[in-house]
């Protein structure tokens, strides 16, 4: 439709190195390559739509060190870990507002790579902007690619941007 913005939706996620709320490296890198190589100037001309996806802990416990003894223990660590991901979504938020560029963002809970291609099929962004490790094929066998898996599966286009040498740490699985 001729008037409406370009609607981009980017995949974040919190740093493996430093926590919530700290972007990953690739998510950052993700924002700032579609702000200097496709919004540029033309900050009316787009939309960006922020997806973090939280992963629950396999055995249903996020904090194994922490005492519960009521139902409202586990109510408070649901509401920590939405507390993390707003707290990470609003560098995202505040970084579009500060350049005068519309964004939403949300947070969704389970596999990260299924999540974004659901979001995708519910929301119908344009196109969508993942980071990338750049991890070897080794690497991958064990770790997995959640940038891989939405190039294949998603439906839209999807641009994966890649960490630039200077920003890989040590162990590339960092992020």
């Amino acid at each position: 439709m001729e008037g409406e913005p370009t609607r981009l939706m980017i995949a974040v996620n919190e740093s493996t190195i430093k926590g919530y709320p700290h972007p990953s490296i690739s998510s950052k890198g993700a924002l700032d390559w579609t702000l200097q190589k496709i919004v540029r100037s033309n900050t009316s001309g787009f939309k960006i739509l922020f997806l973090h996806v939280q992963v629950p802990d396999e055995d249903g416990f996020d904090d194994m060190d922490s005492l519960y003894a009521s139902p409202e223990d586990f109510k408070s660590m649901k509401y920590r870990d939405r507390a993390r991901g707003l707290h990470l979504l609003e560098y995202f938020v505040n970084r579009c507002h500060e350049i005068g560029v519309a964004c939403e963002a949300w947070i969704k809970r389970g596999d990260p790579k299924e999540q974004i291609c659901y979001e995708v099929q519910r929301v119908h962004p344009d196109f969508l902007v993942t980071g990338s490790r750049g991890l070897g094929p080794f690497q991958r066998v064990f770790v997995g690619t959640v940038s891989e898996f939405c190039v294949k599966h998603a439906e839209c286009p999807v641009i994966t941007i890649k960490r630039s040498a200077d920003e890989t740490p040590q162990d590339p699985v960092d992020d």
